[in-house]
């Protein structure tokens, strides 16, 4: 389901409830009067906005009407192996740590 950007306020009020601003604020890691204008229907930059969809624990994509990429370890194996100065042990080894911590930050946020 894709959310609309302008849920995002309410969103956060909502998963706030009786939590204060200022200390909803130190646990997203964003100041006071910034949260304050996104749960007033103010649009976030980018940073703030990783920072809410990791707080609310939504994917971002959500918002944006997209699908989370898939990456297997082969396609960014072979995306790294373009590069002619990357040996192919070398892209082999990157793809394999590029998946493991993709799937260890999706770990993170099941818990």
């Amino acid at each position: 389901m894709t959310l609309n950007i302008n849920e995002l306020g309410e969103m956060v009020v909502e998963r706030r409830g009786t939590l204060g601003v200022r200390a909803a604020a130190a646990e997203i890691g964003i100041s006071p009067s910034t949260l304050s204008r996104i749960e007033n229907g103010h649009v976030p930059d980018l940073a703030t906005f990783a920072a809410i969809c990791r707080w609310l624990k939504v994917d971002p994509t959500r918002f944006l009407g997209m699908q989370a990429a898939e990456v297997s370890e082969e396609s960014a194996t072979v995306h790294l192996r373009k590069k002619k100065t990357t040996s192919v042990d070398t892209a082999t080894a990157l793809g394999g740590m590029i998946i493991a911590a993709q799937q260890a930050l999706r770990d993170l946020e099941n818990i």
